[in-house]
Formats: C-alpha cells, structure tokens, sequence
C-alpha cells in the first residue's frame, strides 16, 4: 500500500501500458482505459480515465499484491514539480479529501505535465 504517513512512492519510470493490465483490469468498470503506466522496482502506479490504481507487490515472491484505488473525484488540490539541471527527478503531490497528501516520484523522462492534464481533466467528472 501507499505510505499515506511518509506520503511518498519509490521513483516511478514510464513502462508499457501492459505492464498491469492482467491485474487490475479485473476491477474494472465498464468505460476504463488505462492512460499511463510507471513502474517502481517492483510496483507500479496506473492512470486510467477514471482513478490512479496504486500496486504494491509484496513478500519475497511477490505473489501478494496490494492494489489500492484512488478516484480523480476525491483529490482536491495537486502539484508538479519538473526535473530541472541538478535535481533530475520530478514529483507529483496530490490532495485527498480524508486521506491526505500522496506523493508520487518520477525519473526524469516522465511527462509530469501530461499527469496534470490528465488529472485536470478527470477530477472534476
């Protein structure tokens, strides 16, 4: 599961679309794409249209999975930080109404700017 108490995630990096997709798309609902994938050393995070679905792969074989869901309707405010010269690493913050603070890091090739579009468009359904 997410650190809600840290609120931050191991270093994501962009991965195929794929990567989860027999995992989660179980759960599902009827009209969900996924829109972006990143992937830790283990887990991972997605994007879909409809929520962020968090997977925490468990234990030393890695069997056990916490998959946890996080709806763009439940975020109130969120930020982005860019890589920059030194500090190559960008992060996403997000707000949620009775949770808290979620941050996610990204290496620097992932496009925090298009995970802003896509929340922006997304949090207010």
């Amino acid at each position: 599961m997410i650190d809600f108490q840290n609120a931050s995630f191991v270093k994501l990096k962009p991965t195929d679309c794929s990567a989860f997709s027999a995992l989660i798309s179980p759960i599902f609902v009827e009209g969900e794409e996924t829109i972006a994938t990143f992937q830790g050393m283990r887990d991972g995070v997605v994007f879909t249209n409809k929520r962020i679905i968090s997977i925490n792969v468990q234990g030393i074989t890695g069997k056990k999975k916490d998959i946890t869901s996080l709806p763009y309707s439940k975020i109130q405010a969120f930020s982005i930080e860019t890589a920059g010269v030194l500090d190559l690493d960008s992060e996403l913050e997000l707000w949620f109404s009775g949770l808290g603070k979620v941050k996610f890091e990204f290496v620097a090739r992932a496009d925090v700017a298009h995970l802003a579009r896509i929340i922006s468009a997304y949090m207010f359904n």
